[in-house]
């Protein structure tokens, strides 16, 4: 069976920032991993999520009828999802330490395939495995270009599958091709991640802050408007016209009204946010929405809250779901 490595031109690589390459292998990261003292090192902080593959999808052209992933060991199990011509045809489970993983019974014929990686892990890749007789041949992801940040609430290492993350499901119902900065633990409207949104090919943008800087007290009630307006600005020198949504927290419990330890309640952080996008758009920003955080996931998702904090598998889909409504349909957010 023809086997591709990682490195093969052949193969499109979507959704990260950079590509670290080892001994046969390529690990896609989701910020420049060469810099990462820069974006708040450690396994544990902002570089360590940004090592998990969410949203990282490898995309070619073949008309195998069999796919084999192989990868250095895998760290826990998981899953990846494969798609043909934009329709999945299989979820592949896999276990801790696994180096393979196989795709049977694809539909015959020329395809443009996407595989998702895992969204809960890093991923290091060293080759594909076609059929034998099998040809492959470069796709390039021609559709509009969505950026999205956040926190583990848009990593979603919890979700179903890598496809079913709720960027996964707008990003799939609206046909964008998805880059995903969801850390989790990890959202501070860190400096250095508005400058790498700043300096990326978008035809939507979406944040969604809040949570992190909650749980971490990381920005006080004197620092947190300034923080989104500065993140917000920052973004905006890149993209000045570019459809812009811009989140809230969703529900969260007793967060909602117990202030945390330096004084921020859910419900002042969601007033913050609606008020420094008000202070754009006065200033003739008509391209700038805000989207309240209670419109995609309120309390009555609450039984999809099983930490009471992250959403379940099904949570996360009907997170998607309900941004793809209040976003496009109420809000009426055009991206062309």
């Amino acid at each position: 069976m023809p086997t591709i490595p990682a490195t093969d031109n052949r193969l499109t690589w979507n959704g990260i920032a950079s590509l670290e390459a080892g001994d046969g292998w390529l690990k896609p990261w989701r910020i420049p991993h060469q810099d990462q003292d820069l974006y708040s090192p450690g396994v544990s902080e902002l570089a360590g999520r940004a090592e998990m593959a969410s949203g990282v999808r490898i995309r070619f052209a073949s008309d195998t009828t069999e796919l084999t992933l192989h990868t250095e060991p895998l760290l826990e199990g998981g899953n990846f999802d494969l798609y043909a011509d934009d329709n999945l045809i299989a979820t592949a489970s896999f276990s801790t330490g696994q180096t393979a993983t196989h795709f049977a019974n694809l539909p015959p014929g020329d395809k443009m395939l996407e595989l998702w990686l895992s969204q809960a892990m890093p991923v290091a890749v060293r080759s594909l495995e076609i059929s034998a007789g099998s040809a492959i041949g470069r796709s390039e992801d021609t559709r509009l270009k969505w950026v999205t940040y956040g926190s583990s609430i848009t990593h979603c290492r919890t979700a179903g599958s890598p496809s079913f993350t709720w960027p996964g499901v707008v990003a799939r119902g609206k046909n964008f091709n998805l880059t995903s900065f969801g850390f989790g633990g990890q959202c501070h409207a860190d400096p250095m991640m508005a400058r790498l949104i700043r300096d990326r090919e978008a035809d939507f943008l979406s944040i969604k802050i809040g949570i992190n800087i909650y749980g971490g007290s990381s920005l006080g009630p004197r620092a947190f408007r300034p923080a989104i307006i500065g993140t917000i600005a920052t973004i905006r020198e890149g993209h000045p016209n570019t459809p812009f949504a811009v989140c809230s927290p969703i529900w969260g419990h007793d967060r909602e009204d117990t202030p945390n330890s330096v004084g921020l309640t859910l419900q002042q952080m969601r007033l913050e946010i609606q008020e420094a996008v008000a202070s754009f758009q006065k200033r003739g920003d008509t391209n700038l929405y805000y989207i309240d955080g209670l419109k995609l996931f309120n309390k009555d998702l609450a039984h999809h809250l099983p930490d009471n904090l992250h959403p379940d598998a099904e949570g996360y889909r009907l997170m998607g779901e309900n941004f793809l409504t209040e976003a496009f349909e109420i809000q009426d957010i055009k991206v062309a």
